[in-house]
């Protein structure tokens, strides 16, 4: 796992190089690929970089815990950062594993949300006219920008029939289950 970050962190380093790189902006795009790859390794790499940090940390305070002229309370703070830094690369390690697994290349599209009021009537519709404004809210939380398409009211403010489109970044990745 970790050849593969350090391998991932190096391409994040020749990318910034590239994504600088006058002739590659030039070519709008292989530039925005560029940056796109750019985009979708830079969490993995800053976690990779935040897991290094508590790596040094955890060998610096191994160091001075083998130095023989070590007063007790010294001794007690160093014990106590090599167990939260070990506590910390135990967590770090769970969440790029996380980060490293495959996306799914729908995840950044657009989506569709049509709700309809099933069978029941007028309670029906009201239930629909909820889950309207709860995905609506859900969506403007999340920076998602919701656009209607077409809405079909009943008299006591339920809704038929409801159709939107989401847009925005990852709206399929958060609305797909």
């Amino acid at each position: 796992m970790f050849d593969k970050l350090s391998f991932i962190e190096d391409r994040f380093s020749l990318l910034e190089k590239k994504i600088s790189d006058p002739e590659v902006i030039a070519d709008q795009d292989q530039w925005r690929k560029l940056c796109k790859e750019h985009s979708d390794i830079t969490p993995i790499v800053q976690k990779y970089r935040e897991y290094k940090g508590f790596v040094e940390n955890l060998d610096e305070a191994a160091l001075m815990l083998s130095e023989p002229d070590l007063g007790k309370e010294d001794k007690e703070m160093i014990e106590a950062e090599v167990a939260y830094s070990k506590k910390q690369i135990d967590i770090i390690c769970e969440e790029i594993k996380i980060l490293l697994l495959p996306k799914d290349p729908n995840d950044d599209k657009n989506v569709i949300v049509e709700i309809r009021g099933g069978a029941g009537g007028e309670e029906a519709a009201l239930f629909a006219a909820e889950l309207c404004r709860m995905y609506q809210n859900y969506c403007a939380a999340h920076r998602l920008r919701v656009e209607e398409i077409e809405v079909s009211d009943t008299e006591l403010g339920g809704v038929k029939e409801a159709i939107y489109g989401v847009t925005g970044a990852g709206a399929y990745k958060l609305l797909k289950y």
